[in-house]
């Protein structure tokens, strides 16, 4: 059974920053797109960003663009996301995703682990 577990979440202070990490298990996942999204309390999920199966393309929602930067290594079934210039807006469970696409993770049509808190203190 296809599995995936973030880690790598935590507290910081405003400006800091934060590297996520998930890996995913139980599948192949080296022709899929990974990405990654969060839920703030009281919120809906949003998209924050993904990366295309080969890693050659990259999408970010406009909150992030600048900021944070996806990436993955498919010889170990991981991605990345690393955060600088955090915000206090940014505070959220931030959740890894696999999806056939990344158009697909985008709308929320994803495979999705259990999330890893991210909370940013101003």
């Amino acid at each position: 059974q296809a599995q995936l577990v973030e880690s790598g979440g935590g507290l910081v202070q405003a400006g800091g920053s934060l590297r996520l990490s998930c890996v995913a298990s139980g599948g192949s996942f080296r022709t899929y797109a990974m990405g990654w999204s969060r839920q703030a309390p009281g919120k809906a999920r949003e998209f924050v960003s993904a990366i295309s199966w080969n890693g050659d393309t990259t999408i970010y929602a406009d909150s992030v663009k600048g900021r944070f930067a996806i990436s993955r290594d498919n010889a170990k079934s991981m991605v990345y996301l690393q955060m600088n210039s955090l915000k206090p807006e940014d505070t959220a469970i931030y959740y890894c995703a696999v999806g056939i696409g990344m158009s697909t993770i985008e709308k929320g049509e994803a495979y999705w682990g259990q999330g890893t808190q991210v909370t940013v203190s101003s």
